[in-house]
Protein backbone atom coordinates (compact mmCIF):
# COMPACT_ATOMS: atom_id res chain seq x y z
CA UNK A 1 0.00 0.00 0.00
CA UNK A 2 2.44 2.62 1.12
CA UNK A 3 5.20 1.54 -1.91
CA UNK A 4 2.15 2.02 -4.36
CA UNK A 5 1.25 5.64 -3.05
CA UNK A 6 4.95 6.48 -2.88
CA UNK A 7 7.53 4.11 -5.67
CA UNK A 8 10.59 6.14 -4.37
CA UNK A 9 10.44 4.00 -1.39
CA UNK A 10 11.65 0.23 -2.23
CA UNK A 11 14.51 2.44 -3.89
CA UNK A 12 15.25 4.18 -0.78
CA UNK A 13 15.21 0.85 0.87
CA UNK A 14 17.38 -0.97 -0.87
CA UNK A 15 19.93 1.79 -1.62
CA UNK A 16 19.77 1.98 2.32
CA UNK A 17 20.59 -1.82 2.66
CA UNK A 18 23.31 -1.63 -0.11
CA UNK A 19 24.92 1.40 1.61
CA UNK A 20 25.43 -0.18 4.97
CA UNK A 21 26.44 -3.81 3.11
CA UNK A 22 29.18 -2.11 1.24
CA UNK A 23 30.38 0.03 4.04
CA UNK A 24 31.04 -3.29 5.91
CA UNK A 25 32.62 -4.44 3.04
CA UNK A 26 34.93 -1.85 2.50
CA UNK A 27 35.76 -1.05 6.19
CA UNK A 28 36.96 -4.85 7.14
CA UNK A 29 35.37 -7.32 9.84
CA UNK A 30 34.65 -6.17 13.10
CA UNK A 31 36.98 -6.82 16.17
CA UNK A 32 36.03 -3.89 18.71
CA UNK A 33 36.86 -4.19 22.62
CA UNK A 34 33.70 -4.56 23.66
CA UNK A 35 32.80 -7.06 21.36
CA UNK A 36 36.23 -8.97 22.71
CA UNK A 37 34.95 -8.30 26.03
CA UNK A 38 31.32 -9.17 26.82
CA UNK A 39 29.42 -9.10 23.50
CA UNK A 40 30.59 -12.28 22.09
CA UNK A 41 29.93 -13.83 25.88
CA UNK A 42 26.85 -12.54 26.14
CA UNK A 43 25.24 -13.93 22.97
CA UNK A 44 27.11 -17.50 23.52
CA UNK A 45 26.19 -17.92 27.00
CA UNK A 46 22.71 -16.90 26.62
CA UNK A 47 22.63 -19.26 23.78
CA UNK A 48 24.47 -22.18 26.13
CA UNK A 49 23.51 -21.74 29.13
CA UNK A 50 26.57 -20.27 30.84
CA UNK A 51 25.55 -17.94 33.19
CA UNK A 52 25.37 -20.35 36.16
CA UNK A 53 28.46 -21.81 35.01
CA UNK A 54 30.87 -19.13 34.66
CA UNK A 55 31.70 -16.07 36.43
CA UNK A 56 31.64 -12.70 34.66
CA UNK A 57 34.28 -13.44 32.15
CA UNK A 58 33.50 -9.81 30.27
CA UNK A 59 33.49 -8.07 33.82
CA UNK A 60 30.47 -6.06 35.23
CA UNK A 61 29.36 -6.05 31.74
CA UNK A 62 28.26 -9.61 31.98
CA UNK A 63 25.34 -8.61 33.12
CA UNK A 64 23.66 -6.49 30.47
CA UNK A 65 20.80 -7.79 28.43
CA UNK A 66 22.56 -9.86 26.11
CA UNK A 67 19.66 -10.57 23.92
CA UNK A 68 20.51 -7.57 20.85
CA UNK A 69 24.00 -8.99 20.66
CA UNK A 70 22.29 -12.02 19.01
CA UNK A 71 21.91 -11.41 15.64
CA UNK A 72 25.65 -9.86 15.08
CA UNK A 73 26.77 -14.09 16.93
CA UNK A 74 24.47 -16.21 14.79
CA UNK A 75 25.81 -14.05 11.60
CA UNK A 76 29.20 -14.38 12.30
CA UNK A 77 29.16 -17.98 13.70
CA UNK A 78 26.84 -19.19 11.23
CA UNK A 79 27.73 -17.49 7.59
CA UNK A 80 31.37 -17.50 6.60
CA UNK A 81 33.29 -14.02 6.28
CA UNK A 82 32.57 -11.66 4.67
CA UNK A 83 29.14 -12.27 4.07
CA UNK A 84 28.14 -12.31 7.81
CA UNK A 85 29.87 -8.42 8.44
CA UNK A 86 27.97 -7.50 5.02
CA UNK A 87 24.53 -8.77 6.34
CA UNK A 88 24.66 -7.31 9.31
CA UNK A 89 26.17 -3.78 7.95
CA UNK A 90 23.16 -3.80 5.09
CA UNK A 91 20.78 -4.60 8.68
CA UNK A 92 22.44 -1.41 10.15
CA UNK A 93 22.01 0.77 6.65
CA UNK A 94 17.75 0.42 7.02
CA UNK A 95 18.22 3.41 9.52
CA UNK A 96 18.86 5.61 6.68
CA UNK A 97 15.37 4.15 5.15
CA UNK A 98 13.67 5.15 8.22
CA UNK A 99 15.46 8.66 8.55
CA UNK A 100 13.71 9.08 4.92
CA UNK A 101 10.70 8.72 6.23
CA UNK A 102 10.95 10.25 8.88
CA UNK A 103 12.58 13.38 7.23
CA UNK A 104 9.27 13.30 5.02
CA UNK A 105 7.03 13.35 7.96
CA UNK A 106 8.98 15.98 10.10
CA UNK A 107 9.24 18.62 6.65
CA UNK A 108 5.90 17.90 5.68
CA UNK A 109 5.53 20.70 2.81
CA UNK A 110 8.99 21.71 2.93
CA UNK A 111 9.97 18.14 2.06
CA UNK A 112 11.06 18.00 -1.90
CA UNK A 113 13.71 15.72 -3.59
CA UNK A 114 16.26 17.99 -2.44
CA UNK A 115 15.68 18.49 1.14
CA UNK A 116 15.12 14.65 1.86
CA UNK A 117 18.17 13.85 -0.14
CA UNK A 118 20.27 16.48 1.90
CA UNK A 119 18.61 14.79 5.21
CA UNK A 120 19.70 11.43 3.97
CA UNK A 121 23.23 12.58 3.00
CA UNK A 122 24.02 14.27 6.75
CA UNK A 123 22.51 10.92 8.29
CA UNK A 124 24.63 8.18 5.98
CA UNK A 125 27.99 10.45 7.29
CA UNK A 126 27.43 10.43 10.89
CA UNK A 127 30.65 9.70 12.83
CA UNK A 128 29.30 7.24 15.25
CA UNK A 129 26.91 5.77 13.26
CA UNK A 130 29.50 4.70 10.40
CA UNK A 131 31.75 3.64 13.59
CA UNK A 132 28.99 1.31 13.87
CA UNK A 133 27.99 -0.08 10.41
CA UNK A 134 28.98 -3.63 10.47
CA UNK A 135 29.67 -4.20 14.21
CA UNK A 136 28.74 -5.83 16.88
CA UNK A 137 27.43 -2.93 19.17
CA UNK A 138 23.53 -1.92 19.55
CA UNK A 139 23.38 1.53 19.50
CA UNK A 140 22.95 1.71 15.95
CA UNK A 141 20.28 -1.32 16.18
CA UNK A 142 18.60 0.27 18.13
CA UNK A 143 18.09 3.67 17.15
CA UNK A 144 15.75 1.70 14.93
CA UNK A 145 12.39 1.63 16.84
CA UNK A 146 13.66 5.33 18.84
CA UNK A 147 13.19 6.44 15.59
CA UNK A 148 10.02 4.66 14.75
CA UNK A 149 8.65 5.64 17.93
CA UNK A 150 9.27 9.30 17.71
CA UNK A 151 7.95 9.58 14.31
CA UNK A 152 4.93 7.86 15.52
CA UNK A 153 4.27 10.17 18.28
CA UNK A 154 4.40 13.23 15.46
CA UNK A 155 0.95 14.26 14.17
CA UNK A 156 0.24 13.11 10.53
CA UNK A 157 -0.03 16.60 9.31
CA UNK A 158 0.60 20.10 10.81
CA UNK A 159 -2.51 20.15 12.55
CA UNK A 160 -2.63 20.29 16.41
CA UNK A 161 -1.03 16.98 17.96
CA UNK A 162 -4.78 16.45 19.56
CA UNK A 163 -5.39 14.82 16.06
CA UNK A 164 -3.08 11.88 16.84
CA UNK A 165 -4.88 8.67 17.33
CA UNK A 166 -4.29 6.11 20.43
CA UNK A 167 -2.94 3.21 18.51
CA UNK A 168 0.22 5.12 17.40
CA UNK A 169 1.01 6.42 20.77
CA UNK A 170 0.82 2.97 22.02
CA UNK A 171 2.88 1.45 18.99
CA UNK A 172 5.21 4.15 19.76
CA UNK A 173 5.65 3.28 23.26
CA UNK A 174 5.92 -0.33 22.66
CA UNK A 175 8.94 1.08 20.11
CA UNK A 176 10.63 3.22 22.17
CA UNK A 177 9.86 0.80 25.26
CA UNK A 178 11.84 -2.29 23.60
CA UNK A 179 14.67 -0.45 22.69
CA UNK A 180 15.04 1.08 26.62
CA UNK A 181 14.55 -2.77 27.20
CA UNK A 182 17.68 -3.85 25.34
CA UNK A 183 19.85 -1.18 26.13
CA UNK A 184 19.30 1.17 29.40
CA UNK A 185 20.79 3.52 28.13
CA UNK A 186 18.02 3.88 25.74
CA UNK A 187 15.33 5.56 28.52
CA UNK A 188 16.58 8.92 27.62
CA UNK A 189 14.94 8.92 24.31
CA UNK A 190 11.76 7.55 25.82
CA UNK A 191 11.83 10.31 28.92
CA UNK A 192 11.95 12.76 25.54
CA UNK A 193 9.46 11.50 23.53
CA UNK A 194 7.12 10.96 27.01
CA UNK A 195 7.87 14.73 27.76
CA UNK A 196 7.13 15.70 23.96
CA UNK A 197 3.64 14.85 24.61
CA UNK A 198 3.34 17.70 26.85
CA UNK A 199 2.73 19.78 23.43
CA UNK A 200 -0.63 17.63 22.97
CA UNK A 201 -3.91 18.91 23.77
CA UNK A 202 -4.94 16.00 26.17
CA UNK A 203 -1.65 15.30 27.49
CA UNK A 204 -2.49 12.78 30.35
CA UNK A 205 -4.49 10.91 28.05
CA UNK A 206 -1.81 10.64 25.37
CA UNK A 207 0.88 9.69 28.32
CA UNK A 208 -1.17 6.95 29.58
CA UNK A 209 -1.25 5.31 26.03
CA UNK A 210 2.52 6.37 25.22
CA UNK A 211 3.07 4.61 28.98
CA UNK A 212 1.25 1.71 28.36
CA UNK A 213 3.29 0.97 25.28
CA UNK A 214 6.19 1.29 26.71
CA UNK A 215 5.81 -0.64 29.86
CA UNK A 216 5.01 -3.51 27.61
CA UNK A 217 8.08 -3.11 25.19
CA UNK A 218 10.12 -2.78 27.99
CA UNK A 219 8.37 -6.31 29.26
CA UNK A 220 8.90 -7.84 25.99
CA UNK A 221 13.00 -7.39 25.40
CA UNK A 222 13.91 -6.91 28.77
CA UNK A 223 11.74 -8.40 31.48
CA UNK A 224 12.58 -11.84 31.27
CA UNK A 225 16.67 -10.76 31.78
CA UNK A 226 15.78 -8.49 34.41
CA UNK A 227 13.54 -11.56 35.96
CA UNK A 228 16.39 -13.48 35.98
CA UNK A 229 19.38 -10.89 37.75
CA UNK A 230 16.61 -10.08 40.93
CA UNK A 231 16.09 -13.82 41.50
CA UNK A 232 19.22 -14.51 41.50
CA UNK A 233 20.71 -11.33 43.12
CA UNK A 234 17.63 -9.20 43.76
CA UNK A 235 18.15 -6.60 41.82
CA UNK A 236 16.67 -6.51 38.15
CA UNK A 237 19.50 -4.01 36.70
CA UNK A 238 22.41 -5.54 38.75
CA UNK A 239 25.20 -4.23 39.48
CA UNK A 240 24.01 -0.58 38.67
CA UNK A 241 22.45 1.24 41.28
CA UNK A 242 23.45 -1.34 43.98
CA UNK A 243 23.13 1.62 46.63
CA UNK A 244 19.18 1.27 46.01
CA UNK A 245 18.95 -2.76 45.61
CA UNK A 246 22.07 -3.54 48.01
CA UNK A 247 22.98 -7.01 46.09
CA UNK A 248 25.59 -8.48 48.15
CA UNK A 249 27.66 -9.69 45.26
CA UNK A 250 28.17 -5.83 44.27
CA UNK A 251 30.13 -2.70 46.00
CA UNK A 252 27.62 -0.88 48.23
CA UNK A 253 28.51 1.94 45.42
CA UNK A 254 27.11 3.65 42.47
CA UNK A 255 28.98 2.72 39.14
CA UNK A 256 28.83 5.64 36.68
CA UNK A 257 31.26 5.96 34.12
CA UNK A 258 32.37 9.95 35.05
CA UNK A 259 35.06 10.09 32.55
CA UNK A 260 32.77 11.61 29.56
CA UNK A 261 30.79 13.72 31.63
CA UNK A 262 30.74 17.40 31.43
CA UNK A 263 32.26 19.62 34.36
CA UNK A 264 29.18 22.63 34.90
CA UNK A 265 26.41 23.92 32.81
CA UNK A 266 29.17 25.42 30.66
CA UNK A 267 31.49 22.28 29.69
CA UNK A 268 28.19 21.04 28.78
CA UNK A 269 26.93 23.98 26.55
CA UNK A 270 30.37 23.60 24.58
CA UNK A 271 29.96 20.42 23.76
CA UNK A 272 28.62 20.32 20.42
CA UNK A 273 31.66 23.02 19.29
CA UNK A 274 33.84 20.32 21.09
CA UNK A 275 33.13 17.79 18.69
CA UNK A 276 33.04 20.69 15.95
CA UNK A 277 36.84 20.80 15.99
CA UNK A 278 37.26 17.28 16.65
CA UNK A 279 37.89 17.42 20.70
CA UNK A 280 36.52 13.90 21.34
CA UNK A 281 35.75 14.31 24.97
CA UNK A 282 32.82 12.32 24.65
CA UNK A 283 34.16 8.61 22.96
CA UNK A 284 37.06 6.73 23.46
CA UNK A 285 38.59 7.24 20.20
CA UNK A 286 38.73 10.45 18.07
CA UNK A 287 36.13 11.49 15.79
CA UNK A 288 34.73 15.24 14.30
CA UNK A 289 31.10 16.29 13.81
CA UNK A 290 29.56 19.38 13.16
CA UNK A 291 26.11 18.79 13.92
CA UNK A 292 25.27 19.50 16.66
CA UNK A 293 27.32 22.76 16.71
CA UNK A 294 24.90 23.67 13.46
CA UNK A 295 21.76 22.67 15.06
CA UNK A 296 22.51 25.12 18.00
CA UNK A 297 23.54 28.40 16.08
CA UNK A 298 20.07 27.81 13.18
CA UNK A 299 18.14 26.86 16.39
CA UNK A 300 19.57 30.53 17.76
CA UNK A 301 19.20 32.49 14.57
CA UNK A 302 15.93 31.12 14.21
CA UNK A 303 14.52 32.38 17.74
CA UNK A 304 16.27 35.43 16.88
CA UNK A 305 14.46 36.21 13.63
CA UNK A 306 10.94 34.89 15.50
CA UNK A 307 11.64 37.46 18.11
CA UNK A 308 12.86 39.85 16.07
CA UNK A 309 9.74 39.83 13.10
CA UNK A 310 7.48 39.03 15.84
CA UNK A 311 6.38 36.02 13.88
CA UNK A 312 6.17 32.07 14.77
CA UNK A 313 8.84 30.09 13.40
CA UNK A 314 8.09 26.56 14.27
CA UNK A 315 4.98 24.81 13.94
CA UNK A 316 3.09 22.27 16.58
CA UNK A 317 4.96 19.54 14.70
CA UNK A 318 8.16 21.34 14.86
CA UNK A 319 7.46 21.99 18.83
CA UNK A 320 6.84 18.69 19.69
CA UNK A 321 10.05 17.57 17.89
CA UNK A 322 12.49 19.72 19.42
CA UNK A 323 11.08 19.28 22.71
CA UNK A 324 11.93 15.77 21.92
CA UNK A 325 15.43 16.37 20.77
CA UNK A 326 16.17 18.81 23.61
CA UNK A 327 15.17 16.84 26.66
CA UNK A 328 16.72 13.44 25.20
CA UNK A 329 19.72 15.32 24.42
CA UNK A 330 20.28 16.94 27.80
CA UNK A 331 19.52 13.63 30.16
CA UNK A 332 22.01 11.36 27.55
CA UNK A 333 24.22 14.61 27.96
CA UNK A 334 24.11 14.79 32.01
CA UNK A 335 23.85 11.01 32.78
CA UNK A 336 26.53 9.77 30.26
CA UNK A 337 27.51 11.85 27.59
CA UNK A 338 28.82 8.55 25.74
CA UNK A 339 28.90 9.37 22.42
CA UNK A 340 27.93 6.15 21.39
CA UNK A 341 25.09 6.52 23.24
CA UNK A 342 23.46 9.47 20.99
CA UNK A 343 23.35 7.86 18.05
CA UNK A 344 19.74 8.15 17.41
CA UNK A 345 20.13 11.48 18.10
CA UNK A 346 22.67 11.46 15.81
CA UNK A 347 21.12 10.24 12.99
CA UNK A 348 17.45 12.73 14.13
CA UNK A 349 19.95 15.76 13.95
CA UNK A 350 19.89 15.18 9.56
CA UNK A 351 16.06 15.76 9.67
CA UNK A 352 16.03 18.60 12.38
CA UNK A 353 18.67 20.46 10.61
CA UNK A 354 16.86 20.36 7.32
CA UNK A 355 13.64 21.92 9.62
CA UNK A 356 15.80 24.48 10.76
CA UNK A 357 16.95 25.57 7.47
CA UNK A 358 13.97 25.57 6.27
CA UNK A 359 11.97 27.25 8.85
CA UNK A 360 14.72 30.22 8.83
CA UNK A 361 14.92 30.43 4.99
CA UNK A 362 11.00 31.18 5.37
CA UNK A 363 11.29 33.77 8.07
CA UNK A 364 13.28 35.59 6.39
CA UNK A 365 12.25 35.39 2.54
CA UNK A 366 8.81 36.51 3.46
CA UNK A 367 7.53 37.60 -0.50
CA UNK A 368 7.25 33.39 -1.51
CA UNK A 369 6.36 34.99 -5.56
CA UNK A 370 9.22 36.80 -5.71
CA UNK A 371 12.22 35.04 -3.83
CA UNK A 372 10.77 31.34 -3.89
CA UNK A 373 12.23 29.74 -0.69
CA UNK A 374 11.76 26.49 -1.47
CA UNK A 375 14.31 26.82 -3.77
CA UNK A 376 16.39 28.89 -2.04
CA UNK A 377 15.82 25.79 1.05
CA UNK A 378 17.00 23.13 -1.45
CA UNK A 379 20.26 25.03 -2.49
CA UNK A 380 20.66 25.67 1.19
CA UNK A 381 20.50 22.07 2.47
CA UNK A 382 22.26 20.48 0.03
CA UNK A 383 24.99 23.06 0.50
CA UNK A 384 25.12 22.29 4.49
CA UNK A 385 24.75 18.66 3.87
CA UNK A 386 27.95 19.02 1.70
CA UNK A 387 29.65 20.58 4.18
CA UNK A 388 28.94 18.28 7.16
CA UNK A 389 29.67 15.03 4.96
CA UNK A 390 33.15 16.33 4.33
CA UNK A 391 33.60 17.67 7.47
CA UNK A 392 32.74 14.42 9.79
CA UNK A 393 34.95 12.38 10.89
CA UNK A 394 33.91 9.06 11.93
CA UNK A 395 35.55 6.93 15.00
CA UNK A 396 36.93 3.74 14.60
CA UNK A 397 36.57 0.94 17.05
CA UNK A 398 39.08 -1.61 15.23
CA UNK A 399 38.54 -3.57 12.57
CA UNK A 400 40.70 -6.22 10.46
CA UNK A 401 40.94 -6.67 6.82
CA UNK A 402 38.51 -9.12 5.61
CA UNK A 403 41.19 -11.02 3.46
CA UNK A 404 42.45 -12.09 6.91
CA UNK A 405 39.18 -12.90 8.78
CA UNK A 406 39.57 -13.90 12.60
CA UNK A 407 39.20 -17.60 12.53
CA UNK A 408 41.64 -18.97 15.71
CA UNK A 409 41.87 -22.45 16.05
CA UNK A 410 43.08 -24.29 19.62
CA UNK A 411 45.75 -26.75 19.45
CA UNK A 412 47.36 -28.79 22.06
CA UNK A 413 46.33 -29.31 25.94
CA UNK A 414 43.39 -26.51 25.35
CA UNK A 415 41.43 -29.14 23.35
CA UNK A 416 40.81 -30.80 26.29
CA UNK A 417 37.94 -29.05 29.53
CA UNK A 418 39.64 -27.14 31.73
CA UNK A 419 39.05 -24.42 34.15
CA UNK A 420 40.20 -20.76 33.32
CA UNK A 421 40.90 -17.88 35.50
CA UNK A 422 41.06 -14.53 33.16
CA UNK A 423 43.74 -12.06 34.89
CA UNK A 424 43.17 -9.16 32.85
CA UNK A 425 40.11 -7.52 30.11
CA UNK A 426 39.16 -8.06 27.51
CA UNK A 427 39.18 -11.86 27.22
CA UNK A 428 35.66 -12.91 27.02
CA UNK A 429 35.45 -13.51 23.27
CA UNK A 430 38.03 -16.45 23.49
CA UNK A 431 35.39 -18.44 25.55
CA UNK A 432 33.58 -19.50 23.04
CA UNK A 433 36.24 -21.24 21.69
CA UNK A 434 37.06 -23.38 24.40
CA UNK A 435 36.15 -27.00 24.66
CA UNK A 436 32.39 -26.79 25.73
CA UNK A 437 32.21 -28.13 29.20
CA UNK A 438 35.48 -25.60 30.50
CA UNK A 439 34.88 -23.05 33.11
CA UNK A 440 36.00 -18.89 33.28
CA UNK A 441 36.06 -17.02 35.81
CA UNK A 442 37.02 -13.35 35.56
CA UNK A 443 39.55 -12.18 38.22
CA UNK A 444 40.23 -8.59 37.58
CA UNK A 445 37.17 -6.65 36.82
CA UNK A 446 38.11 -3.47 39.01
CA UNK A 447 34.30 -2.34 39.25
CA UNK A 448 32.67 -5.48 40.45
CA UNK A 449 35.41 -7.51 42.20
CA UNK A 450 34.61 -11.20 43.27
CA UNK A 451 32.78 -11.08 46.78
CA UNK A 452 34.74 -13.06 49.60
CA UNK A 453 32.04 -15.60 50.78
CA UNK A 454 29.95 -14.91 47.77
CA UNK A 455 27.97 -16.85 45.03
CA UNK A 456 30.54 -16.14 42.77
CA UNK A 457 33.47 -17.02 45.39
CA UNK A 458 31.66 -20.10 46.23
CA UNK A 459 31.49 -21.04 42.53
CA UNK A 460 34.87 -20.60 42.27
CA UNK A 461 35.78 -22.52 45.04
CA UNK A 462 33.62 -25.19 44.44
CA UNK A 463 35.51 -25.05 40.29
CA UNK A 464 38.87 -25.58 42.07
CA UNK A 465 37.97 -28.39 44.43
CA UNK A 466 36.41 -30.24 41.75
CA UNK A 467 39.10 -30.15 38.94
CA UNK A 468 38.33 -30.79 35.17
CA UNK A 469 40.91 -33.10 33.38
CA UNK A 470 42.54 -30.49 31.29
CA UNK A 471 43.10 -28.77 35.40
CA UNK A 472 43.76 -25.23 36.26
CA UNK A 473 45.26 -22.12 33.51
CA UNK A 474 45.60 -18.60 33.70
CA UNK A 475 44.30 -16.51 30.58
CA UNK A 476 46.13 -13.43 30.16
CA UNK A 477 47.46 -10.84 27.33
CA UNK A 478 50.89 -12.22 26.33
CA UNK A 479 53.29 -9.83 27.05
CA UNK A 480 51.62 -8.33 30.61
CA UNK A 481 53.18 -8.95 33.53
CA UNK A 482 52.08 -11.55 35.94
CA UNK A 483 49.11 -10.90 38.10
CA UNK A 484 50.40 -13.13 40.93
CA UNK A 485 48.05 -11.25 43.56
CA UNK A 486 45.11 -12.06 41.82
CA UNK A 487 45.47 -16.28 42.28
CA UNK A 488 46.75 -15.85 45.81
CA UNK A 489 43.47 -15.83 47.15
CA UNK A 490 42.42 -19.22 45.50
CA UNK A 491 45.99 -20.45 46.97
CA UNK A 492 47.54 -21.02 43.24
CA UNK A 493 50.71 -19.94 41.38
CA UNK A 494 52.25 -19.62 37.67
CA UNK A 495 53.71 -23.40 37.09
CA UNK A 496 56.97 -22.71 35.75
CA UNK A 497 57.45 -26.14 35.53
CA UNK A 498 55.09 -26.16 32.15
CA UNK A 499 55.03 -24.11 29.28
CA UNK A 500 52.36 -21.58 28.83
CA UNK A 501 49.79 -21.78 25.26
CA UNK A 502 48.79 -19.30 23.13
CA UNK A 503 45.82 -18.07 21.60
CA UNK A 504 45.65 -15.81 18.49
CA UNK A 505 44.10 -12.26 19.39
CA UNK A 506 42.06 -10.53 17.16
CA UNK A 507 43.94 -7.49 17.47
CA UNK A 508 47.15 -8.73 16.92
CA UNK A 509 47.73 -9.50 20.40
CA UNK A 510 47.98 -13.32 21.25
CA UNK A 511 46.38 -14.36 24.20
CA UNK A 512 48.82 -16.74 27.42
CA UNK A 513 47.01 -19.69 28.90
CA UNK A 514 49.66 -20.51 31.45
CA UNK A 515 49.23 -23.79 33.60
CA UNK A 516 48.62 -23.20 37.64
CA UNK A 517 49.31 -24.95 40.44
CA UNK A 518 48.55 -25.55 43.71
CA UNK A 519 51.03 -23.24 46.16
CA UNK A 520 52.89 -24.93 49.10
CA UNK A 521 50.55 -23.52 51.90
CA UNK A 522 48.97 -26.25 53.77
CA UNK A 523 46.19 -24.16 54.98
CA UNK A 524 44.93 -23.01 51.49
CA UNK A 525 45.54 -26.49 50.14
CA UNK A 526 43.46 -28.05 52.72
CA UNK A 527 40.41 -25.31 52.28
CA UNK A 528 40.72 -26.43 48.31
CA UNK A 529 40.36 -30.21 48.84
CA UNK A 530 37.38 -30.02 50.98
CA UNK A 531 35.44 -30.07 48.34
CA UNK A 532 32.34 -27.86 49.17
CA UNK A 533 29.25 -28.30 48.12
CA UNK A 534 28.65 -26.61 44.53
CA UNK A 535 26.99 -23.38 44.82
CA UNK A 536 23.02 -23.40 43.91
CA UNK A 537 22.46 -20.59 41.55
CA UNK A 538 18.39 -20.01 42.97
CA UNK A 539 16.90 -18.80 39.81
CA UNK A 540 19.15 -18.31 37.16
CA UNK A 541 18.07 -21.14 34.68
CA UNK A 542 20.08 -21.54 31.51
CA UNK A 543 18.57 -20.40 28.47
Amino acid sequence: MVARKNPAIPLVILGSLLAGALYTWFTGEDINWDWRNYHEYGAFALLNGRFDVDVEPGGLQTFLNPLAYLPAYVLRHYVGAPIWGILLGAVHGLDLALIYWFSRKLLGSAASAWTILASLIIAAFGPMTLSEVGTSFIDILTAMPVIAGVGLILPESEEPASQQQGKRLVIAGLLLGAAAGLKLTNIAFLIGAGTSLLLVTRPLAAMARFGMGSILGMLATGGAWAWMLWRQFGSPVFPFYNTIFRSPEAPLAPIVDLRFLPHGLLDAAAYPFYWLVGDHRSSEWAFRDPRFALICVLFAVAVAAGLLWKTQIFRQRDKQFLLFFVFAYGIWLLSFAIHRYAIALELLAAPLIVLLLSRLIEALYRDPIRLQPSRITDVAAIIAASAVAIWSQPADWSRRPWSAPYRPQLAGLLLTPATYLMLEKPLGYVVPLLPASSRVYQLSDILLPVAPGGLFDRRIRWGLANPLAGGVWALHLRGSPPRQNLLDTYGLEFDASRNCEFIPGAEGVDIEACPLSPRPQPLLEGRLSTGPEQPTDSGLTRN
